[in-house]
């Protein structure tokens, strides 16, 4: 028996292991932070696989726990704000390259995002980059719809602030 949970749990890890990376680093905006959490994570769930892979959507509850690690100020890492600056091209695949027209309009949301709370930048990488629907994020983040709507707004409209003010100090810069 104990065999059996062990291979559902293994298939479970191989099925979803790239997208929890993907959405640890759009939390984190740090590879090697996102790795270490997702570890974090399927450590927690599988003390409870038995218990998990009972449930009806046993990703959305990995998600959910993944989240929580993630905003969870006991288990957050030192930062490193002044490489958040020099990112230029982040190392995982966020699937956002059909919204993305050049290089220098991808390195420009890159640094935009990257300077978001981490509440608004989770709320934006769950919606847009994962394609969760606002019930779905609510749910991940264990609050209101409302909430997420809002966060979302803010975030989007810091990012369009932030992007807007870093074309105008290219333009400037430019001779």
């Amino acid at each position: 028996m104990v065999r059996s949970v062990d291979l559902s749990f293994d298939a479970f890890v191989h099925e979803n292991v790239d997208d929890l990376v993907r959405m640890a680093y759009l939390i984190t905006w740090d590879e090697s932070e996102a790795e270490d959490l997702v570890q974090e994570c399927l450590l927690k769930v599988a003390k409870h696989w038995p218990r998990v892979s009972a449930m009806q959507l046993p990703l959305a509850y990995t998600r959910r726990v993944l989240v929580n690690l993630a905003l969870d100020d006991r288990v957050r890492r030192v930062r490193r704000d002044g490489e958040l600056g020099l990112i230029v091209d982040p190392p995982i695949d966020i699937r956002a390259e059909s919204a993305l027209e050049s290089v220098e309009v991808r390195a420009e949301l890159v640094e935009a995002l990257g300077q978001l709370p981490r509440q608004q930048r989770t709320v934006l990488a769950l919606r847009y980059f994962l394609d969760l629907s606002e019930a779905q994020v609510a749910a991940v983040l264990g609050c209101s719809t409302g909430a997420v709507k809002s966060a979302a707004s803010r975030g989007l409209a810091r990012v369009r602030e932030l992007v807007v003010s870093q074309s105008r100090e290219s333009e400037v810069c430019e001779p």
